[in-house]
């Protein structure tokens, strides 16, 4: 995915929904904050956007819309290569706070409707609190870039609501690699 690619993203799904802001929680929300030439491979390689609205229903009718319109599968998915899924901003477990380090991806490529795109260590928390094997090597490719900092994205961890039961695998797993980063004496 380039950038060029989520802001036609964000333009899509503000128009499907009539609304000027989205929240851009799935990974490629990372390209709101580097461009697609200073990032790992592995970091965008996924062909999907995930984005939610601002607000919704309790049914996600505004979520469900962007799926059916420009979702997998979609008319829109086989004419430019990517896809956008609608999600609740619920759906992604995030630290405390993440609204305040949101930044927005806004330009006439938008149509001057905003992106907004979660921080990079945020979307990292998030990611292994999903615990997925592509999660993992999202972050990982991340960490090996010298994007992020293990140290920075424990603490974020520890952001996380103590009653998530999949904090303490997540800070574990940061720890891990951070140990086989240290040098040996």
């Amino acid at each position: 995915m380039r950038r060029e690619e989520l802001e036609h993203a964000i333009r899509a799904a503000t128009e499907i929904i009539h609304s000027d802001r989205v929240i851009v929680i799935g990974s490629q929300s990372i390209l709101g904050w580097y461009t697609e030439d200073q990032l790992p491979a592995a970091a965008t390689m996924s062909d999907a956007v995930d984005i939610a609205p601002m607000s919704d229903d309790d049914a996600g009718t505004l979520a469900d819309s962007i799926d059916a319109a420009i979702g997998e599968w979609s008319p829109f998915h086989s004419e430019f290569g990517f896809y956008v899924q609608g999600f609740g901003r619920e759906t992604a477990v995030l630290p405390r706070d993440w609204e305040y380090r949101l930044v927005g991806v806004r330009n006439e490529d938008t149509k001057n409707s905003t992106g907004l795109c979660l921080d990079p260590y945020d979307l990292c928390a998030a990611k292994l609190i999903a615990a997925r094997a592509k999660d993992h090597a999202f972050v990982l490719a991340l960490i090996r870039s010298g994007l992020i900092d293990t140290a920075v994205l424990a603490e974020r961890i520890m952001l996380i609501d103590p009653g998530e039961t999949r904090r303490d695998s997540a800070l574990a797993w940061t720890q891990s690699v951070a140990a086989k980063k240290a040098p040996t004496d």
